[in-house]
């Protein structure tokens, strides 16, 4: 008889954020349970709660894995511009809307969210100040908001739903990273 695997714990754990996000970002935050969670990480229910305490924390850990995500990205790429930056977080924003959508629903609703998202966000305004940002900490948040707020909006069709092409949509999130680069917009 065939010895059975042996789990390894950060293995598990990364095997259920990884079936967590595909599960958030399909059926968002209130249309997923723990229990779809495990089975498509390939466990049972119950292995689920030796990892996480609830549902909150794994999307917790999503949102951790998504924003870092997206910020390697822009440092890592050919980001030089504000163009290329804005390319990045567009496409970041319309593959994760749904999401982002459950994000900006439940840091409304729970203080646990929101307290991840303001530490999340004073971590990349430091990182903006790093990459060469001379603005203020009250500059870099008010253009990290509105950025935010616009690729949201993007990824979700209202700002084609207000009748913008996507060249200009293009331009409008382009000014908004450049608000966080400090570029000024070709």
């Amino acid at each position: 008889m065939a010895k059975p695997r042996k789990r390894i714990p950060e293995e598990t754990r990364e095997l259920l954020i990884a079936a967590a996000q595909t599960e958030f970002n399909t059926s968002g935050f209130d249309g997923t349970d723990t229990n779809r969670i495990a089975k498509r990480a390939g466990y049972a229910p119950q292995t689920f709660y030796r990892h996480f305490a609830d549902k909150t924390a794994i999307f917790l850990a999503v949102y951790d894995r998504w924003w870092r995500a997206e910020a390697a990205a822009l440092s890592q790429s050919n980001a030089r511009t504000a163009k290329d930056a804005a390319i990045i977080a567009l496409d970041f924003h319309k593959r994760w809307r749904i999401f982002r959508r459950s994000l900006r629903h439940l840091a409304i609703v729970d203080a646990k969210v929101r307290k991840a998202r303001t530490r999340a966000r004073r971590e990349q305004i430091e990182r903006w100040k790093k990459a060469g940002s001379r603005r203020s900490n009250a500059q870099l948040a008010g253009a990290l908001l509105s950025a935010e707020r616009l690729l949201d909006g993007a990824a979700e069709g209202e700002l084609a739903d207000l009748g913008l092409k996507p060249t200009a949509i293009l331009e409008l999130a382009t000014a908004a990273m450049a608000g966080l680069m400090r570029q000024k917009v070709p």
